[in-house]
Parts: structure tokens; C-alpha cells; sequence
């Protein structure tokens, strides 16, 4: 289901009459444009099997094995999940993430599982290279100790350790603030796909909000930035169109057929009557 023109233009119209605020630490950013998601998505072939006319949006891959639910209504505090069945190729898994996990980062994740990366890293390298503190048990924390990654067992029932992502107000003493946002792995997630979320989560450019946009916390820093409304929407063009091609390739290399080269035998000579 590719994005429209219709759905691009919407796209530019809210974007284009806003003023861009650079905003850091990206895990305060807020949710910002939801279609940097789903866009994303449609672009690299994904369908929408949900009412259109609902607030709700469930996308399907191509494959039918990965299947996204957005709903900004929902009574939780969950509001984006992923489910990927189990196939001959590999095992299913589940991921959730919470109302305010800043759209941008979530691409880290989706966009690698369209186009998965070259590499598959330590999860770990991008949050330790960009300045987060490592803890000895298995956890690590931002520079503003406001968000929280841990990797443990969901529960005694479960086989591997889990990936738990918090963003939280700050506590007292040993008391943690109210929770901004969270995103969690399951065991069977690959490696790859929580390394790029981390990467993304991670990184230290920040992320451009609108002037009335809504942030995940006051402590937020929003300057002006230099780049121009029309660049904002013209970046948001170019991934897509990057994505619509390199996902093509991806599912070309995957369904080209294995040609195998018949051996040619040397013809035997006729039988002597």
C-alpha cells in the first residue's frame, strides 16, 4: 500500500505552517508524528487491514508474518504493539511500546525490521558510545538518569531475558517518579531490531517539534532550529521513497529463485549391432 499523495499533502500541510524547536534529550521529545510510523511502513509495502475509518490502525506485512496495532484510544498504557508469527524461519515474538515513545525513535525499530541493517551489532555499543552509563547488573541509564534500560525475565515462566525500556519522571531516594513512556522486548526479539531502537533512543541529535507540540516532560530543552518547515517535510519524502526501494530489493533477493547448473554428461557412444 504505498503513501498517496493525498497522505504526503496532509503531511506537508501540518508540518510546513509549523515552527521547528529543536528538542532534547530525545526520550523527552514526546510522541511527535505518528506517520513517521506508519508511513514508513505503507512505503515499504505493508498493508492496512483495519476499519479506515477508525482511530484505530493494524498494518500487515507483505509476508503476512508481522502485524502492527496503533490505537490512540486504547484504555492501557500501551499503544503501539507488534506481533511476528512463528515460521520455518524463525521463532514469534512481541513488542509494545507506550503513548509518549517518540515516534522517531520507534522508526529505529520498524525500519530496521523492513530493511534490516547490514550488521547486527551489540545492542549495548550505541547507548554505551553515546555517553549512558552501563550499570554491572545488566542495566544502563541516559545522562539525566531519566531513562531506564534493563534486560531480565519477564517472570520465572519465562525461558530468556527480556528488554525493558523506562522513561520516568525523577523519584526520590530509592522511589521512581511516575512513568513518561516504556517499550518492551520479549525474549525471542532479535538482537538487531532492539539494537537499532537503542541506536536511535540514543542518539544525540535532537528531534524537531512543533512551537505547541507536546513534549514527554517540562524538562525538555527546545531551541530553534535551523532547519526550515519545507525541510522537515522534504526529509520525511526522501526516507520513504529510500525505504519503498530498499525494501523492494530486500523482497526481490529473498524470492529470487535458486538456479542450479545441470552437470552436462558426455554422450556415450551408440551400441554396436
Amino acid at each position: 500500500m504505498p503513501v498517496t499523495e493525498r497522505q504526503l499533502a496532509a503531511f506537508a500541510d501540518k508540518h510546513a505552517g509549523q515552527i521547528p524547536f529543536d528538542t532534547s534529550p530525545r526520550h523527552l521529545a514526546g510522541p511527535g508524528d505518528a506517520r513517521h510510523v506508519t508511513h514508513g511502513l505503507a512505503a515499504a509495502g505493508w498493508s492496512t487491514v483495519s476499519d479506515p475509518l477508525s482511530a484505530e490502525i493494524v498494518l500487515r506485512s507483505p509476508d503476512l508474518r508481522h502485524r502492527l496495532q496503533f490505537d490512540p484510544q486504547s484504555t492501557t498504557s500501551v499503544w503501539w504493539r507488534l506481533w511476528t508469527e512463528t515460521t520455518d524461519n524463525g521463532s514469534g515474538w512481541y513488542a509494545e511500546f507506550g503513548e509518549l515513545v517518540p515516534a522517531e525513535i520507534l522508526t529505529g525499530f520498524t525500519d530496521a525490521l523492513v530493511v534490516p541493517p547490514p550488521q547486527q551489532a551489540d545492542p549495548w555499543q550505541p547507548v554505551i558510545s553515546s555517553g549512558w552509563h552501563r550499570d554491572s547488573d545488566g542495566t544502563a541509564h541516559s545522562p539525566d538518569s531519566m531513562c531506564h534500560i534493563e534486560r531480565r525475565p519477564l517472570s520465572e515462566f519465562h525461558d530468556g531475558p527480556a528488554w525493558h525500556i523506562e522513561t520516568r519522571e525523577p523519584g526520590h531516594g530509592e522511589f521512581p517518579g511516575p512513568r513518561i513512556w516504556h517499550a518492551y522486548f520479549d525474549e525471542r526479539t532479535p538482537a538487531h531490531l532492539v539494537g537499532s531502537f537503542l541506536t536511535t533512543l540514543a542518539d544525540r541529535s535532537p528531534l524537531q517539534r512543533g512551537m505547541y507540540d507536546r513534549t514527554g516532560h517540562y524538562s525538555a530543552v527546545q531551541e530553534p532550529s535551523p532547519l526550515r518547515p519545507q525541510q522537515v517535510v522534504d526529509a520525511h519524502t526522501t526516507r520513504l521513497k529510500s525505504l519503498r526501494t530498499q525494501a523492494r530489493s530486500t523482497r526481490r533477493q529473498q524470492t529470487k529463485p535458486t538456479t542450479t547448473r545441470a552437470t552436462a554428461c558426455p554422450a556415450r557412444p551408440a551400441a554396436r549391432r
